[in-house]
């Protein structure tokens, strides 16, 4: 069954190809890094908080880890009003008390 395939259109490469291109992206998962290692970066938190609402996967609900002056803390968040932050079971969460927010 295994049979060998005919040799007429069998070329042989002795050199490198230079033709061909290779492309790598991190830097979504450098970016997140980052904003993870530096405690303090130029972004706000509220262009944080926004920034997790107008993403294109954002439909309902977003999962975070909130970082507070005492605990990090991993909620869904599903609204925002004024001064809290409202996961989907209706906690609320006072931005005020928050440091820094990374969706997970």
């Amino acid at each position: 069954m295994n049979k060998e395939l005919p040799k007429m259109y069998h070329n042989k490469i002795n050199k490198t190809v230079n033709s061909i291109q290779k492309v790598y992206s991190s830097i979504e998962n450098h970016e997140k890094e980052y904003l993870r290692n530096n405690k303090y970066s130029n972004i706000s938190l509220d262009q944080k908080i926004d920034k997790i609402f107008q993403e294109k996967d954002f439909v309902y609900k977003a999962d975070v880890e909130i970082i507070t002056d005492t605990d990090t803390i991993k909620k869904r968040i599903v609204a925002r009003n004024k001064n809290n932050l409202i996961t989907i079971d209706n906690e609320y969460i006072p931005i005020s008390i928050i440091r820094d927010i990374y969706k997970v």
